[in-house]
């Protein structure tokens, strides 16, 4: 099985279609550091060449253990990671000030063994700190070669435009990616976020297309309660039986019954719904074992007819947010569809 390859953003790089994301290697899923190397190095085999991680994921192993696989194989991946988060007790040893932004890269490169990031993404903005201060952090380190690209995660509509603006008016280097939270359950990044990306050319890798695992078929109305480390952290998110649950459980529901009747697994119809989206790169997948990976990878060249796209689009409506905060608000629906679909452009 070979992922097949899409352009990323305007830099002229080509990734495959699905990110592998390895916030699930180290204590906070797979703590098994030489079944993690195996997931990875299968997923570079069936031809993913896009590694997603970030330091704060299990406080630095998972970048210890994504950078014991890549030894030998360095070259042929294109390397992401992130920083923002708390990293141990030092009140400094976070955010996007330049003192923790040039201390943080050094820190990543030493556990993923390489000499530069591919792309270094902020984790998340930081209202306190001026963002032109982080991207002319960022801006030295790509002068300096140990980062090629900039990238920004979870990013408002109004932050991304201002750090355009921001690298053009005072000559920074290019924010060129975002990594948006986007699944069937989770619509919201299209109103703004998604029209705002391919405005500017940049490469979309979202985070969550299986909404925290909602779309892995596990979760279904009268079954039993699923259980996982996600739903031990945040028990409420992930109580089938929660009042202010049932909206998506029934859309869950809706969306299993869709996949079956189109021959498809729920997880399959899920990530190809993301790919369909014009202005998507590449979801990010973050198995922890793998049969996980395995029940993933096929859907890297699954194509969604108009037909399924409209079923979906009447079960959870264009623009929409599903989530136990909404308890059943429906924002109104985008009124063109069409604008999320690859094969409309």
């Amino acid at each position: 099985m070979t992922v097949p390859l899409r352009p990323f953003g305007r830099t002229g790089v080509k990734v495959s279609a699905l990110a592998l994301g390895t916030m699930m290697f180290g204590s906070r899923g797979n703590s098994d550091h030489d079944d993690s190397v195996r997931i990875i190095r299968h997923a570079l085999d069936a031809g993913i060449n896009l590694i997603d991680t970030a330091d704060v994921y299990s406080q630095g192993e998972s970048e210890t253990i994504v950078g014991k696989a890549l030894l030998g194989r360095r070259d042929d991946v294109f390397l992401a990671t992130k920083f923002h988060g708390q990293i141990g007790t030092d009140p400094n040893q976070f955010g996007n000030s330049r003192r923790w932004v040039v201390r943080a890269v050094e820190h990543s490169l030493r556990r993923l063994q390489t000499d530069h990031i591919d792309l270094y993404q902020v984790h998340r903005p930081e209202d306190d700190t001026d963002f032109d201060e982080t991207l002319g952090a960022l801006s030295d380190l790509v002068h300096q070669g140990k980062i090629r690209y900039i990238g920004t995660s979870t990013f408002e509509p109004s932050a991304i435009v201002e750090g355009q603006w921001t690298a053009d008016r005072r000559g920074r280097e290019r924010v060129v990616a975002e990594q948006p939270p986007y699944s069937i359950l989770a619509r919201g990044v299209e109103r703004e976020v998604l029209p705002i990306a391919r405005k500017y050319g940049l490469a979309v890798i979202p985070w969550s297309p299986l909404a925290g695992g909602w779309l892995t078929g596990r979760f279904r109305a009268g079954g039993a309660q699923p259980s996982s480390s996600r739903a031990g952290r945040q028990p409420g998110r992930y109580e089938i039986d929660a009042p202010e649950n049932a909206t998506k459980l029934a859309a869950v529901e809706a969306l299993a019954e869709l996949a079956e009747q189109s021959g498809l697994s729920l997880i399959h119809l899920a990530l190809g719904f993301v790919l369909e989206h014009p202005a998507v790169t590449a979801p990010i997948i973050g198995p922890r074992t793998l049969e996980q990976l395995e029940g993933q990878l096929g859907a890297a060249r699954v194509r969604l007819s108009a037909d399924i796209l409209d079923e979906i689009d009447k079960i959870v409506p264009p623009g929409v947010t599903l989530s136990a905060r909404d308890q059943g608000y429906h924002p109104p629906a985008l009124t063109d569809p069409t604008r999320r679909r690859r094969s409309a452009t």
